[in-house]
This record gives C-alpha cells, sequence and structure tokens, in this order.
C-alpha cells in the first residue's frame, strides 16, 4: 500500500512540475525583456523546491530550517507582463511623459534584476488606512490551526519541503514571476483585536525567502519562549516591574537549547521583526573603522568638510568665455501706438464691430463674444465709476498709482479683461489674483501679504463671483487668513456710471510708471508681485508681435491662466496691439472635454494657439473621438512650457498624431519665460519646409555638474532637450553662474539665463533688497571685471546658447536641488519617477519633489498621491521600482519617498501641487502618508567616520595623559562620620530590632507614623509601642504557625502601609531575613504575578506574609490561570493575629550578619537580589540622619514605593532609628487623588518631603493648571526646605524645573527641590540633605560625551545638555570615577563609572550557587593601579566629579558628582557611546503627538520606538521626524522606527523606562505597532 501510495504521489508531482514549467516558459517568454541567462537562473530557482537533495541522515526537525530560510533578501523583481508598457488614458501627469526616457528607466531596472535591493516592506497595522483588502496579495497561509504540527516535525525534512511545497507551490511560484517579491506582513492582515501571541505567519517567511532547494516554507506555528509572557498586554498604570525571565542574576534557569536559537543574543529568529531587521542589515555595507585618537577632536569640521569636497573626476568646463548674445532689434513700425490703451482707443472707435474676445460656456461652446467697441466703453465706465463714483468728490477713495486687487474666475476673461483695461485707463495698478475659496487656502496667506504689502484696500470683482465666495453668517465676505481688509466693488455693467460727454481718460505715452503687478510664487512659498512699467508692457508686446509675425485681425486660440504669465501677454496685451481676436478655453471646459481648444482651432481657423504640453497630450488622447479636425491653418502653436526639458517628447507625439490632419511642424513653437524676465526667447515660426530644429542629447551626469557633454556612454541617463528659439527682438542675453558673483558663464557650462532689455519686468513690489540682486545684475567676466553698465535680470531659468545662439533650457532655479555639491533638477526626477508605471499607483501623475536640509546637506524628498484602489503590494513595489530608477539615472540617492491619499496634497489655484506647502507640512508632521520609506543609509553619506578605541592603551599611559592634561583625579567624599557621634544611641544599640525596643520603653506613645488615604484622612498611625508590640506578635506567628528557624527568608506582601512596617520588624525579631515585594495588581494578574514568583522563588521564601485580601488573590482561579497556586510557600495572614509574645526577641550574633533581601528590577530587565547587613543598615540610617538632620520632634512626609532602595529604608528603617515622624502617602492614592501629596505637605507644615520621578510628573501633568484652585483650597508650599527625588539614574532636569516653576504660586522656593542617587550596590550615594551648597548645574557638550569625555560649555551652546548635581555625597561616603574597561583611576575632564566605598554598602547578590566571580566584581573591587588597598563597589552608572566655585560645611571647595546614565543601557554606535535619554529627549520634541519613546539598538541597529497619543493617520509623520532630529542632533541613523499606542513602552515603578523589556517584546513582535518603518 505505501508503495502505490508513494506512486501516485510522484505521479502527482511529475504532473505538478510539468505544469509549472509550462507556467514558467509562458510567463517568462512573454515577459520579453528577460535574457537567455536570467531565464535559465530563474527556472532552476523556481524549481528548486522540487530536486532534492541531499540529506543528512538525521532527519532534521522543521524548526531548525528556519536559519536557511531566510536567505539573501529578494528585492522587487522587474515588471512582468502585467503591467509592461500600460498606459490609462490620461492618469498621468505628461509634461513629463518621453517613451525614450520611459525605455531608459525600464532598462535601468532591469540592470537591478539580477542584484535585487532588499526592501522590507513596512509592518502596518490593518487599522491605520483603509486600503484595499489585502487577501488577494498574501500566499497562502499554511500555518493554520488545524494542522497537525506534531506530524509535520516528525517527517524528514524532504518530505516536509516537499509536502509544503506542493501545499501552495502553484500560488507561490505565480507570486514570484510576477514580480511580487514583497508581500504585506501579518500584523496587516491580523485585524486589531485578534491573537498576537503567535508569532508572524508564514505570508512573512514567503515574503523574504528565496524559493531554493532546502528552503521551503519553515513551519513557524509554534511560538518562541524566550521573553517573559507578562509583556504582552501592559497596562502601564500599574506600574509593572517585569524581569527578562531566564536573566537572574546568579542563577542557572537551566534554558534548553532548543528554546533559544543561534543568534546573537538569543532572540528567537522565528519573529516576523527580526527577519526583517536581518534583511535589513544584509542591506546596509559595515563601514570600515579607522582608530580613535587617543583624546578627543572635535568632528564637526569633519562632517561639514565632507559635503563639498568635489569629485576629482567631476567633468569641468573647458570652453572659452561666452560673449552675451543680441536678438535682433525692435523694429520701429510707424503705426504701432504710443501706448497699449491708445491701441484700445484706435480700435474700439474706429472698428467697434470687431471681434475681440469669444468665451465659451462648460460645454465648449461659444457664448459670449466682446467687441472692441465694447471692450473700450465698458472699460471707460470702469474707468470712471472708479475714479469718480467710489468717493466723494474731495476725498475719492482711488487715486491714480493705487494698487487694486482683480479677482475674476478662470471661466470668465470678458470680465477680466474690462477690469484690466478699466484701471489702465483709471491709471490705478491691477493686481490680479486668484479666486480664494476658503479661509485657508494654500498659499493664500501668503496672497494676502502680498496684498497687504501693495497696500491694496479695493478688490474688483463680477456679481457671480462675489456670490460665490465663502461669507460669514449675516452675509459678509470672510476676513481671509492674512490678508488686508478689503472693499469689493462689482464691475457688471448695470453697476457702472457712464462718463459724462466731456469725461475722457488720460492717456499719456507709456513711461516707467508701473502698469500692473503680476504675483509669483517663489521656491519657499512666499508670493512676490513683479511690477511691470508700461513702457515694459508696451515694449513686451511689440516684440512679440514682431518675433510671432502677428498680424491685424489674426485668431488666436488660449488654454493658458489669461490673469498672468504667456497668457496675459499674448491674449490680453498682445492681441490688442494687432486687433487680434482671442477664443478663451477655459481650463473646466479642457477637464471634460480635452479636445475643446482643438475644435476651436479648426472651427475659427485659427492662426495662432497658446498650450502647455498637458493640453497636447490630452488632446493627443482624446483625438480618437474626433475624426473632422484639420489644424492646417495653425502657423504657430506657442508651447509655454516649452522650456521643460521633458516638453520634447509631448511635442513630438503631437506632431506625430496630428501630422496626418493637416499640423506643420514648423508650427510648434516652444518658448521660455519668467515672471521677472517675461518672454526670455521664442522659436519664430518656421517657412514651410524648413528641416527640424536640432537636439541636444546631454549626459545628465555632466549636467548635474552644470556642464554640457553630449552624451555617448549609457543612453539610459540621458537627456534630450530642444531649442526655445532665439532672443527676443530687442534683448541681449548671457549666462551667468546660478550661485555667487554673477560670472560669466563658459561655453560649454550651465547657468543662469540673464535678460537685458525694455521687455523685463522693473522690481518686486516693496522689495528693494531682492529687487537689486534680481533685477538689477551686473555681470562680470572671469577676472571679475564688469562687463558694461547695463543692468540685467535674472530669469531663474538655468540654459546655455547653442550653435546658431538658439537657446536651450535644462531647468528652472526654484526647480534645482542641490545634493553634496551636484545640482539636480525636481522636473527630471518628477518624470523619472513617472516613467515608472506609475498608472497602478499613481494617482494622475501627482508627484512632488522638493529637498530639505538634514546634516549639513539637501536630500531629496519624493511625496506623491496614491490611487485609492491601489494595493500595499502594488505601491510598496513602485517605491522600490522608483529608489532604483533614479538612483541608477540620477546618480543620487532618495532621502524619503512618501504616498499620500489621492487629493490630499496642497493645491495651487489650477489644480497643481503647491510644492513649497507640501514641503511644510512634510517638516511640521502634517503630510499623513499612507505609505513611507526612509532610505538615510544609502543617501547620508557625509557622516563622521566611525571610530574605534585605541587597543594597548594600558593604565599607565591613561595616567600619564591624565597628568599631562593636568586634570586632577575625579574623586569626591562625603563628611566624616566617626566624628559626629551625637549620643550614645549609636555605640549602645547596634541593632534596629534593639533601637526599636528602646525606644517603645523610653518614648512608648511617641508616633512614629501616620498613613493617610485617598481623601487625605489618617487611616493608621503606629507609636514606638504599638509598632514593637505588633512585631512580636508577628514574631511569635511565625515560631508558632510557620515553624521557621532564625536566617530563612520571608516574603512580606503587603500594600503601602503600616503592616508592611510591622511584618518586617516581626521578621527582624525572630531572626528571620524579609524580602519586601510589590503585591501583584488585581486587575492584571498576568502581568504581575510572574514577577511575584519568580521572587518567591529566586529568595527560596519559606514564607510569605500577607493580608486576608492578598492572600485570597494568590489563591484565586485567575492566579491559577497564570502561576502554580498550590506551590506556594507557607501563607501567614497577619490580620487576625494571637496576642502572644515570643519566647525570646532574636540578637543576630554579629553586626554583618544578613538584615533584609532588597529584590528589584533594573532597568535593563535584570532581577537582582541585594544583601544588606545589619552594619550597613545602621551606617545607613546614621548618614541620613546626619545629612537631613532629622530629630525625634521633626515630621518628613514620603510618596515612596516602599519595595526596594531607599524608598524602602525611609519608609521602614529610618524614622524607627532617628525617631523622627514619617507621613506616610501611598503613590497609588495619587490616582484617585492628585493633590494628595501636595495637600499633606502643606497641612502638616512638612519640611523635607520625599517622592518619585512618577509622583512629580503626575503632579506637573495633572495639577499644573490649577495653582489658582489650589492656592484658593489653602495649600502652601512654602514651608518646605527640601523636596527630594528618590531616583537611581540621571536627573531628568526638564521635570524638576518645571515642577519648581508650576508651583513657585504655591511657595514653593527654587532652591527646595534636588535629587538622590543610588544604585544597587549601595542604595543611597547621595542625597541633598538640609544644608550644605545648593545643587549645581553645568553645561556639557554632547559630542564630547559621546567620547567618554567632559567638556563643559556655556548655557545655550548647541549640541549641549543640561546636567544637574545629584545632591551631596552623605557622610561616610566615598565616590572615585573609573574607567570600566582598564579600571583605573580617571582625571576630572574624563566620563567613567562612579564606584563608591561606604559603610553601607550592601554586601552582595543573593546567590543560590554563589557566583562569586560577579560579586566580587561588583561588591569588592580594586583599582587596578593607583589607591589598590580600598575596596570598591561599581555602582553601574557612569558620571563625572567636578569641582565647583561653591564651599561645604569645612570651608574646603565642594566636589559636585554629576550621573550620566547607567552603563548597562549605554548604546555602543559608530564607536561612539550613546545614552538612551538623550536621543529619546531629541525624538519627544520632534512632533506634539509623540507621549514616550524609547530607543534601543539590535546587532548594529538603532531601534526607535515612539508612542503616538494623536490620531493614527498621524503614525507615518513621525517616521522622516524621528529620522531627521536623530540624524542632526546624534549623528547616527535611525535603522527602525516603530509606531506604537500610548502606555506600550513599560515603566518600573521607579518611574524608569525598561528598554531591554521593551526590546525583547519587539523582537518577539509582542507590542501590536500601528506601524513600523525599516529605513533603508
Amino acid at each position: 500500500v505505501a508503495d502505490t501510495e508513494l506512486k501516485l504521489k510522484t505521479t502527482e508531482l511529475k504532473i505538478k512540475i510539468k505544469q509549472i514549467l509550462t507556467e514558467v516558459e509562458l510567463i517568462l517568454k512573454v515577459s520579453g525583456d528577460i535574457t537567455q541567462k536570467g531565464y535559465e537562473k530563474k527556472r532552476a530557482k523556481l524549481l528548486a523546491p522540487y530536486i532534492p537533495q541531499p540529506q543528512a541522515v538525521e532527519p532534521v526537525p522543521q524548526t531548525d530550517q528556519r536559519n536557511q530560510s531566510f536567505a539573501p533578501p529578494v528585492g522587487p523583481a522587474p515588471s512582468s507582463s502585467r503591467h509592461h508598457r500600460g498606459r490609462s488614458g490620461g492618469t498621468r501627469d505628461e509634461r513629463y511623459r518621453s517613451d525614450i526616457h520611459t525605455e531608459a528607466v525600464q532598462a535601468a531596472l532591469a540592470k537591478h534584476k539580477e542584484q535585487k535591493m532588499a526592501l522590507p516592506m513596512p509592518t502596518k497595522r490593518r487599522s491605520t488606512f483603509v486600503q484595499s483588502p489585502m487577501d488577494a496579495c498574501t500566499p497562502p497561509d499554511t500555518s493554520s490551526a488545524s494542522e497537525d504540527e506534531g506530524s509535520l516535525r516528525r517527517q524528514a525534512a524532504l518530505s516536509a519541503v516537499l509536502c509544503q511545497s506542493l501545499q501552495n507551490a502553484e500560488s507561490w511560484i505565480n507570486k514570484s514571476v510576477q514580480g511580487s517579491s514583497t508581500s504585506s506582513s501579518a500584523s496587516s492582515t491580523l485585524s486589531h483585536g485578534e491573537a498576537k501571541g503567535v508569532v508572524g505567519s508564514i505570508a512573512d517567511v514567503l515574503a523574504y525567502a528565496r524559493i531554493d532547494a532546502p528552503s521551503a516554507p519553515p513551519d513557524v506555528t509554534t511560538t518562541t519562549t524566550t521573553t517573559s509572557s507578562s509583556s504582552s498586554s501592559l497596562d502601564r498604570s500599574a506600574n509593572v516591574d517585569l524581569p527578562q525571565s531566564g536573566v537572574v542574576k546568579g542563577i542557572n534557569r537551566g534554558l534548553s537549547k532548543s528554546s533559544l536559537m543561534d543568534t546573537a543574543d538569543g532572540v528567537a529568529v522565528s519573529s516576523r521583526v527580526s527577519t526583517k531587521i536581518q534583511q535589513l542589515l544584509n542591506t546596509l555595507k559595515r563601514p570600515k573603522r579607522p582608530p580613535l585618537k587617543e583624546f578627543f577632536v572635535d568632528d564637526f569640521e569633519e562632517i561639514v568638510e565632507v559635503v563639498p569636497q568635489p569629485d576629482p573626476n567631476q567633468p569641468k568646463p573647458e570652453g572659452r568665455q561666452m560673449t552675451p548674445v543680441k536678438g535682433e532689434p525692435l523694429g520701429a513700425f510707424s503705426n504701432w501706438p504710443p501706448a497699449l490703451e491708445t491701441a484700445l482707443q484706435r480700435w474700439g472707435t474706429t472698428q467697434p464691430k470687431c471681434p475681440c474676445l469669444t468665451a465659451l460656456d462648460v460645454t465648449g461652446k461659444p457664448v459670449y463674444t466682446l467687441t472692441y467697441g465694447k471692450l473700450w466703453s465698458r472699460s471707460l465706465k470702469l474707468a470712471y465709476t472708479l475714479l469718480n463714483k467710489l468717493g466723494t468728490k474731495n476725498e475719492p477713495v482711488l487715486r491714480a498709482g493705487d494698487r487694486v486687487a482683480l479677482v475674476y474666475p478662470n471661466n470668465d476673461p470678458v470680465m477680466f479683461m474690462v477690469a484690466f483695461y478699466g484701471c489702465l485707463l483709471a491709471e490705478v495698478i491691477p493686481v490680479p489674483i486668484e479666486v480664494p475659496l476658503t479661509r485657508k487656502d494654500a498659499g493664500g496667506q501668503q496672497i494676502g501679504f502680498l496684498l497687504g504689502s501693495c497696500g491694496v484696500t479695493l478688490a474688483l470683482t463680477s456679481e457671480v463671483c462675489l456670490k460665490g465666495l465663502p461669507k460669514t453668517q449675516n452675509g459678509e465676505i470672510i476676513q481671509f487668513k492674512g490678508w488686508p481688509r478689503l472693499k469689493w466693488v462689482v464691475t457688471d455693467s448695470k453697476y457702472l456710471s457712464k462718463p459724462s460727454k466731456d469725461w475722457q481718460p488720460p492717456i499719456p505715452a507709456a513711461s516707467t510708471e508701473p502698469a500692473y503687478i503680476e504675483y509669483k510664487n517663489s521656491k519657499d512659498g512666499s508670493v512676490m508681485g513683479v511690477t511691470v512699467s508700461r513702457i515694459t508692457m508696451l515694449s513686451h508686446s511689440q516684440a512679440l508681435s514682431q518675433s510671432c509675425n502677428y498680424s491685424e485681425g489674426e485668431t488666436l486660440v488660449n488654454v493658458l491662466d489669461f490673469k498672468k504669465d504667456v497668457g496675459l501677454w499674448h491674449a490680453v496685451l498682445t492681441s490688442i496691439l494687432n486687433k487680434m481676436h482671442t477664443i478663451s478655453v477655459p481650463y473646466s471646459v479642457m477637464k471634460a472635454c480635452p479636445l475643446s481648444w482643438v475644435q476651436r482651432v479648426y472651427a475659427h481657423k485659427a492662426k495662432v494657439a497658446l498650450v502647455k504640453c498637458r493640453d497636447l497630450h490630452w488632446a493627443m488622447m482624446a483625438h480618437r473621438d474626433q475624426r473632422d479636425i484639420n489644424l492646417s491653418s495653425l502657423r504657430m502653436l506657442i508651447v509655454a512650457d516649452g522650456a521643460n526639458p521633458w516638453s520634447v517628447s509631448s511635442c513630438d507625439a503631437f506632431l506625430n498624431v496630428f501630422q496626418s490632419h493637416g499640423l506643420k511642424h514648423e508650427a510648434i513653437c516652444p518658448c521660455a519665460t519668467s515672471p521677472e524676465a517675461m518672454t526670455v526667447a521664442i522659436r519664430r515660426p518656421g517657412v514651410q519646409g524648413t528641416p527640424l530644429p536640432g537636439r541636444a542629447i546631454l549626459s545628465m551626469n555632466g549636467l548635474s555638474y552644470s556642464v554640457i557633454r553630449v552624451n555617448t556612454e549609457d543612453k539610459n541617463s540621458a537627456l534630450t532637450v530642444q531649442d526655445v528659439g532665439h532672443v527676443m527682438p530687442g534683448g541681449l542675453m548671457c549666462i551667468v553662474k546660478p550661485d555667487g558673483t554673477p560670472q560669466l558663464c563658459k561655453t560649454d557650462e550651465i547657468g543662469e539665463i540673464c535678460i537685458s532689455s525694455r521687455t523685463g519686468g522693473m522690481m518686486y513690489y516693496g522689495l528693494p533688497g531682492v529687487t537689486k540682486s534680481t533685477f538689477e545684475v551686473i555681470p562680470v567676466n572671469s577676472s571679475g571685471v564688469p562687463i558694461g553698465d547695463v543692468p540685467f535680470v535674472r530669469s531663474g531659468l538655468l540654459g546655455f546658447v547653442g550653435p546658431g545662439s538658439l537657446v536651450f533650457v535644462v531647468g528652472k532655479m526654484d526647480g534645482s536641488l542641490m545634493v553634496s555639491g551636484r545640482r539636480h533638477n525636481s522636473d527630471d526626477i518628477v518624470a523619472t519617477a513617472l516613467a515608472v508605471e506609475p498608472v497602478k499607483t499613481v494617482y494622475r501623475g501627482r508627484i512632488a519633489v522638493f529637498s530639505v536640509t538634514v546634516f549639513y546637506d539637501e536630500r531629496i524628498v519624493v511625496v506623491a498621491e496614491q490611487r485609492i484602489d491601489a494595493s500595499e503590494e502594488d505601491s510598496f513595489q513602485w517605491m522600490s521600482r522608483v529608489l532604483q530608477a533614479i538612483d541608477s539615472i540620477h546618480q543620487v540617492g532618495i532621502y524619503c519617498l512618501a504616498l499620500v491619499l489621492a487629493n490630499t496634497l496642497p493645491k495651487t489655484p489650477l489644480g497643481g501641487i503647491n510644492l513649497s506647502q507640501t514641503k511644510q507640512h512634510f517638516l511640521e508632521g502634517n503630510l499623513h502618508p499612507c505609505n513611507i520609506l526612509m532610505c538615510p543609509h544609502t543617501c547620508v553619506t557625509n557622516l563622521p567616520k566611525p571610530r574605534q578605541k585605541q587597543p594597548g592603551v594600558g593604565p599607565a599611559s591613561m595616567m600619564v595623559g591624565n597628568l599631562v592634561a593636568g586634570k586632577r583625579i575625579a574623586q569626591a567624599m562625603g563628611r566624616d562620620l566617626g566624628q559626629l557621634e551625637e549620643n550614645d544611641l549609636v555605640r549602645k544599640h547596634q541593632f534596629l530590632t534593639e533601637v526599636l525596643q528602646w525606644r517603645a520603653q523610653s518614648t512608648p506613645d511617641h508616633n512614629l507614623f501616620i498613613l493617610l488615604n485617598a481623601k487625605g484622612a489618617v487611616v493608621g498611625t503606629a507609636t514606638c509601642v504599638q509598632l514593637h508590640k505588633r512585631a512580636e506578635k508577628i514574631a511569635a506567628a511565625l515560631f508558632e504557625k510557620g515553624h521557621l528557624n532564625a536566617g530563612e527568608n520571608v516574603v512580606l506582601l503587603y500594600n503601602p502601609g503600616i503592616d508592611l512596617i510591622a511584618a518586617f520588624y516581626g521578621c527582624l525579631y525572630a531572626g528571620c531575613i524579609p524580602v519586601t515585594v510589590r503585591p501583584p495588581h488585581p486587575q492584571n494578574l498576568t502581568a504581575t504575578l510572574p514577577t511575584v514568583r519568580m521572587i518567591i522563588d529566586v529568595s527560596k521564601a519559606a514564607c510569605i506574609l500577607t493580608t486576608q485580601t492578598l492572600m485570597k488573590i494568590l489563591k484565586c482561579k485567575e492566579a491559577a490561570v497564570t502561576v502554580d497556586v498550590k506551590t506556594w510557600p507557607t501563607i501567614l495572614d497577619t490580620d487576625d493575629l494571637p496576642r502572644r509574645r515570643p519566647q525570646h526577641i532574636y540578637k543576630p550574633p554579629t553586626p554583618e550578619m544578613l538584615a533584609y533581601l532588597d529584590f528589584s528590577v533594573s532597568t535593563t530587565g535584570m532581577l537582582t537580589g541585594v544583601k544588606t547587613s545589619h552594619s550597613a543598615v545602621s551606617a545607613l540610617c546614621r548618614s541620613i540622619k546626619l545629612q537631613c538632620e532629622l530629630y525625634s520632634s521633626r515630621q518628613i512626609a514620603i510618596c515612596l514605593d516602599p519595595y526596594c532602595g531607599l524608598g524602602f529604608a525611609l519608609w521602614c528603617l529610618c524614622s524607627v532609628y532617628s525617631g523622627h515622624q514619617s507621613i506616610l502617602i501611598p503613590p497609588m492614592e495619587l490616582d484617585t487623588n492628585l493633590s494628595l501629596w501636595l495637600s499633606a505637605v502643606s497641612q502638616y507644615k512638612i519640611r523635607d518631603t520625599f517622592c518619585s520621578y512618577s509622583v512629580m510628573e503626575v503632579c506637573t501633568k495633572g495639577l499644573g493648571t490649577q495653582t489658582e484652585t489650589l492656592k484658593a483650597r489653602g495649600v502652601s508650599l512654602s514651608c518646605v526646605r527640601t523636596c527630594v527625588v528618590v531616583a537611581e539614574e540621571r536627573p531628568r532636569i526638564t521635570l524638576t524645573q518645571s515642577f519648581s516653576k508650576l508651583f513657585k504660586d504655591l511657595g514653593l522656593s527654587p532652591r527646595a527641590v534636588s535629587t538622590t542617587f543610588g544604585s544597587r550596590v549601595n542604595i543611597a550615594v547621595s542625597l541633598q540633605g538640609a544644608s550644605g551648597p545648593d545643587p549645581t548645574t553645568v553645561y556639557v557638550d554632547l559630542k564630547s560625551l559621546r567620547h567618554d569625555r567632559v567638556r563643559l560649555v556655556e548655557r545655550g551652546a548647541p549640541q549641549s545638555i543640561a546636567l544637574t548635581e545629584s545632591g551631596k555625597l552623605l557622610p561616610g561616603v566615598r565616590v572615585i570615577i573609573v574607567n570600566p574597561e582598564t579600571k583605573g583611576p580617571l582625571g576630572d575632564s574624563h566620563l567613567g563609572e562612579v564606584w563608591v566605598n561606604s559603610p553601607h554598602n550592601a554586601s552582595g547578590y543573593y546567590t543560590i550557587y554563589g557566583d562569586e566571580s560577579l560579586q566580587a566584581d561588583h561588591f569588592n573591587t580594586r583599582l587596578s593601579f593607583g589607591d589598590t588597598d580600598t575596596l570598591w563597589a561599581r555602582t553601574g552608572y557612569l558620571g563625572f566629579v567636578r569641582r565647583t566655585e561653591l564651599t561645604d560645611a569645612k570651608g574646603e571647595r565642594h566636589d559636585a558628582l554629576y550621573v550620566v546614565g547607567a552603563l548597562d543601557e549605554t548604546l555602543e554606535l559608530r564607536g561612539l557611546r550613546y545614552h538612551p535619554i538623550d536621543i529619546e529627549t531629541s525624538v519627544s520634541r520632534t512632533h506634539r503627538s509623540i507621549a514616550e519613546c524609547a530607543v534601543f539598538t539590535w546587532t548594529n541597529l538603532l531601534v526607535v520606538v515612539v508612542e503616538l497619543c494623536g490620531s493614527e493617520q498621524e503614525a507615518l509623520d513621525l517616521v522622516p521626524l524621528v529620522t531627521n532630529v536623530v540624524l542632526e542632533e546624534h549623528h547616527l541613523i535611525v535603522g527602525v522606527v516603530v509606531v506604537v499606542d500610548p502606555g506600550v513602552i513599560p515603566i518600573n515603578s521607579r518611574g524608569e523606562k525598561q528598554r531591554m523589556h521593551l526590546r525583547d517584546s519587539f523582537l518577539a513582535d509582542q507590542l501590536d505597532p500601528i506601524y513600523v518603518a525599516y529605513n533603508m
């Protein structure tokens, strides 16, 4: 039977493989552009899974296959037949269409076919953006629960491969062949609420796995168990301490090898995230590291130098210096009038019936024709009304020379023309602008600024337009943002007054007085007004008439905007000079019927047409609908944007289609224009039969260096440009260097075109400074001598003069992007992006390209609108191919490529993309992309070289180095403890238990503790005798019920309160070792109970003391789900104790005996138990008593958690020792009453209070706005002398300063707030105390800190951070700063590890097997030279000591200790040491929606996790902002940006971030991120 089955299977397999082969042949052959070699390679690859490989004898379990399945990542495959050359009508912005270019791009992409880029696809939560269903894009998921996992694993590797390959081979192969190499990740197919426990799905593995023989889609149905299950759903309010399971100091958890994969850090490879990071790593070339100089060298110069370093092989101009080129003389024709208004008067009176302007309706039919007579009479009426009817005779509203806004829609040329000429006749200056549609139009504010600077108070408009303007509720036109107050005047005929018979407008000869102001958008988004004088207006019209050979009565079809630029110059001004008839085709008609202008040309036998490339393209697309059209009447087809380098293909394609309809090739006349220089050059209409004009085929590489080189080598990176004819009549043209001094270029050099003639603009209105540098340029020769005294106008166009004085334009100054010393044209980049088959992805070809300055260089950003139906897969595919194409063709890296939803980019009035607003949105984080790809690794090439610390620098040379630098050894000490005995208490009572018994006898009724609840009411007190008696009862219970012996460990599980204190002393009375543990959170047992269980297990506790409530929680059903409740040690509840006393109270034989165990979870996720001896307890209490001047008459308020560290000591130990009264405020009570702590401090007139950063943050955020209310309630903090924050980290200076400022109004002294510093080895190294100098703040250079050097700078210095002293060293404490590697002492200009020597150092780690080496290293270590006798404990924190100007109690200068950060937390990147908090501070500042952030590294990559508190659509805005700020301020490239929900970053009870926990959750894919971006 088995044989038969095997035969059947083999036959099936053969059939299957045959089918696949046939499909492969078919698909690959249709692809067309694949070589034989490529085909063989692909075929072999696709069949690989079916070819059995020689297997090892032992069957390998499927899980081990994983490592091999992540072959080098696969980039986007080339386009297949599916989308080969497919173009949909009109979806693409065809200004840039070029078949040649499209071919070049396809060829460039084909090159990448072999060496594919590895772009891991971003992970996106499904709910973030509503997109097309992803099911179509993901391969079938074989990890379904129904599959029998066991059987899969039991099979040998080969059968597993075959079996799984067969399951989904077809779809898989199809996917691969069709070029979809990336697949959406599992989180995009998981809806938000589904289970997140399973690590990744097979879809991800498929997405990145190459189809190799042994590595079929692996089975990832099992979840790895490296990280603790408690981290999956964190409730931040619970402040959970989460240890990494398995990382307990000195304990071997006995993890089996199978549960940890063989990777660098024991992190499971099976998770989707690590796959992607692995893939990302494979794509990054590791830089070579030069050795680090011994002493710190500032690297700023090095960074700046890298940018402009010229390439020694770059092409350089070799021609001679150009000479200015002259246009033909401007003819003086006898019949030309002295002013344009004179021409209107002549035609209006002599030929009133002649048609002047025909307007079309929405369907494209002529609706109204304005005759010259009508134009003249209406303009007269308007001029008369403006001058005489708006105000009174003595106080007219308008005077000659005033500026007036013209607000007319694009479909009303008649009203506009009347208004324009009416203004000219009235001698007021028209300022035509777009109709504002909303209060906040894109760029509307800038238009308002222009109107304001021009002093415009009056706006002319039509009745229809006025009705359409947005209004307030009472019918007034709204005040547009940034606009001056305007009076609106309607210019419809019925509202105009007829002039009296004797009134005639004065029409002087054209002079240099301003005629009109044309607005111009500059690159930065500001709007400037180019002022055109009357003489310029006339001369320019004459020059156009001459160069275009206009004659009277000709018909002209205009598609362009008639309010500005070419449309205004030809259709409104020059046409009047020549009594021409203009047919105006509005943009709205063109949208509905792209062929309408061609139909108008045919219907009116028009001689001239004014169009842009887009109109040519649209007409060409629509021409199939229309057969009977003829363009033989056209003698001139003026292409207004013919200067765009990509116009050549539009012109060619249009000619190709319409040549058969009578279009003559010589009729196509591209021109080059700019608002400043007006018409720069225009191709003259040719004579029948003249040959086609020449083309320049230029090298893109040469162009980027501003050098003209005919392209010979790589046809893919060539640019074909057509000429724009000759210089205008009467003009003089020269080409000057675009930047700096206007030096004449060489003949083979690209520069800015400058024009000198009477036909250019005269100035930017009201901007004399910019005017001078644009309108009054005197070019100089190579030796800097001016070539004459005639001023030139900069046109803003980049180009050159070719053979036969033909002018060629290759780009615009506004569109030029200077990247690393090379100039790229944004239009060229748009064209390349559009040539990458955008039909499926980009909406209507809408792409914006601009540059942003990041890290001393310009970086290119590409933003495109994504089609609504585009799938995630297609978009990502398109993005990755665009990157390849631009890299190949332009040799420049793209910094950021973003896709936004269709129709969401800010628009210009005519519907184009408003670039400056788009850029502004991008930089402010308001762009809301739906897809984003950052590629900083490829395009940031100016990072300083990575450094390496010199090996072989021994302690001696370090020492010598320090002495050479003349620095003192960095050490400091607190006051001497021995000489400060104030009574016999210390000598008499060595142990705290003795002190308590003594107090119970001598001051039995003295109140030691007062416990407050959320309402501020006293819920518990303890006098000395009450505490003593309660402790005795607990000791008796431990002996009798618990049957415990002295020295056994007892876990104390209590909420913060007096019970905990009594239980602690009860343990000491019984000779047991207390271990305080935070109780589990009843609402979050799954997350908090495992930690409790772990501490109980690790401490080998023989008994648990707790309350009845907590005892029930420990034994409840919910608890049983998380831990084994049957194996708890003995649980004693202390609520109801027998009234018995122990037979004796235990007294330890020596003070070195263990007093208690202090367990806590470090920020790196380490659970450590530290042993504290009785002598250390007494020494600590004595130090604090002296430092804070604590006596029995004093009161202190404590708002801290009492479970570990100094919080525990202050809560449980100090009051008993010093006899002062402690007011206990459990921090969790602040959740229900924020002002509890401050109110209590005020009510009891507390002088010294202790809190944690969490408490301070809660008060700052929650009460900051309520200071007035608190004041009214009588809260006063004027009594506070010290407010101490207990911490084991760098002081949070911004938080403490905010707190001080906020509560200054309640009387809080600015000097009151200070911090402590402690660590695992010594819980209180420093504490501000009652007397002594105030804490000092210094400003440290960040760059030197990264080199472990300390350089103090002035406040506000760039790249500096403020560090404040961590309190004063406690009496008896000595610290020294040590090099953590060499263990040699350091000078005070170095950053090193803080080592501490003190009688209250802890004794060591509590270990089971006693890992002596670790213990000796941390608790009893010696310097490698210098004072080698003293025993020190290593705090694990980096810091430095600085001598200040202040004096201490003994009159000596005070040495301040500054803590910079935990050594374990530092990130070693690029050979430098970074502190996470510095990077996090920068990131938090970048966007208002970042609630919190954390950073960590994983195999050389920097990962930034940010919590988003805004809407999810802002998630992707954060990616570029985070990348920018880290690059700018820390010179690091972010590898991965993870955007998560608020509260995901785990925080421990001290308010410190647990970054290692976060890292583990990230790698195990337990964060449920909103978005994960992998920066390339």
